[in-house]
């Protein structure tokens, strides 16, 4: 295993910069944040621009990523993928094959994104526009010899206040999500964060879907039970986004309550050998780059002893 981290932390800072500073801090591997060139989600990024992306650009870009001494674990666009707007949906997904496309150039190994909601139906019903949606998106990498990785992250709030934006946040979804789309290049980004946020096991589920785990995410969580005791699991609902936060939150490795010696310990016993990249949402290395890169240093230095 390796550690890398994912881009669109680090914002505007040109890509060649950000694989410069990971290198001198020992990061193995990034993640590619790439979304559209024009976007207003949060955690996004735009490294390159997939669309009018050029062998050229690659080149140059596997260049200077071989000089420092890194490689690419996957390009991320992580967007509604079964958006209810349907032309908004096929531009998601024509997105998603662009990026595929950029993989192939820059001989990266996956694609990672979310499956989304259509929430106008229900999780059922999303099932079955999944099962089309899909099987077009992880056929069109199969063809290309791209993996497909979905992360698992519930999206609450994403889209209707208190209810989840995708549908394969939990073991039981992903069993469902696998059978209808079967195919071996189609995997998960495992992130234990989102797990232990809604009081989920995270570890059991790394044996079961062994053969399914392409990417891991690291983050922690920090879960409150003075707070949950006051809010429920359905967490904070007035005033959500303000300083006061709900019964969780997310953090760096190290400083919620993850485990992250076991996780590591299941990974190894699974035969994992991948990136362990970390994706930087902790609210108290915010605000600045400055304080981002502390951040992703309090990151690194504490994966590296268990990895």
């Amino acid at each position: 295993m390796y550690i890398g981290f994912l881009t669109g932390c680090l914002g505007g800072l040109p890509l060649k910069e950000k694989a410069k500073w990971a290198s001198e801090q020992g990061f193995k591997a990034l993640e590619l944040s790439c979304w559209p060139r024009t976007n207003s989600r949060d955690y996004s990024g735009s490294e390159i621009d997939v669309t009018n992306f050029t062998e050229t650009e690659a080149e140059e870009i596997k260049s200077y990523f071989k000089e420092y001494g890194l490689t690419i674990s996957s390009i991320a666009y992580y967007d509604n993928n079964l958006d209810k707007d349907f032309e908004k949906r096929r531009v998601i997904n024509q997105h998603f094959k662009k990026c595929v496309d950029a993989a192939v150039l820059l001989g990266v190994p996956a694609v990672g994104t979310f499956v989304g909601r259509n929430i106008n139906k229900s999780i059922e019903e999303n099932f079955q526009d999944f099962e089309v949606v899909f099987k077009d998106l992880v056929n069109y990498a199969e063809e290309r010899g791209i993996k497909v990785v979905i992360e698992n992250c519930p999206m609450t709030g994403w889209q209707v206040k208190g209810l989840p934006g995708t549908i394969s946040f939990t073991p039981e979804l992903w069993r469902e999500m696998f059978k209808r789309v079967p195919n071996k290049n189609f995997g998960l980004n495992y992130d234990p964060s989102h797990l232990h946020a809604m009081l989920v096991d995270y570890i059991t589920p790394v044996k079961e879907f062994k053969d399914r785990i392409f990417h891991v995410h690291a983050k922690d969580t920090e879960v409150f039970e003075d707070k949950l005791k006051v809010y429920g699991v359905y967490d904070k609902q007035l005033n959500v986004g303000s300083e006061e936060f709900g019964y969780w939150r997310y953090r760096m490795p190290g400083l919620g309550q993850i485990n992250w010696g076991r996780f590591v310990d299941e990974l190894k016993a699974i035969g994992y050998e991948g990136v362990v990249s970390i994706e930087h949402e902790d609210p108290l290395y915010e605000g600045s780059e400055e304080k981002v890169k502390a951040g992703l240093k309090l990151g690194i230095e504490y994966l590296e002893k268990l990895i």
